[in-house]
């Protein structure tokens, strides 16, 4: 398990990716970071919220689909409840929010 400090830096770390792959793919999307909490905004409206949990260390991702939970297993962000990934989570909401494929490539 990482040190609080090391979650916090890796969250941090994590969120800034996740911005600067939105700007640079193109797609429709408004970010912004609020303490820990990344909303990611559509051109309709649809928030995919990424935060995270630092008493748990878990990432969350919360979007139309339902909320997720991840933690860390062996440097890759598994949702506790179904094993699926963080970025595959991330993908699908993104794209069915953006009506289009959208990819941001895994972090860390």
């Amino acid at each position: 398990m990482m040190t609080e400090s090391e979650f916090l830096q890796h969250s941090d770390a994590l969120f800034a990716h996740i911005e600067d792959q939105i700007d640079e793919g193109g797609w429709d999307f408004d970010c912004q970071l609020s303490g820990n909490v990344l909303t990611i905004e559509a051109d309709g409206g649809t928030q995919i919220i990424v935060n995270r949990h630092t008493p748990n260390q878990e990432l969350w991702i919360a979007a139309k689909s339902g909320g997720y939970h991840f933690a860390a297993n062996n440097g890759r962000w598994l949702a506790t409840r179904d094993g699926s990934e963080f970025f595959a989570v991330l993908n699908q909401a993104l794209s069915a929010a953006a009506g289009e494929e959208v990819r941001v490539e895994t972090f860390g």
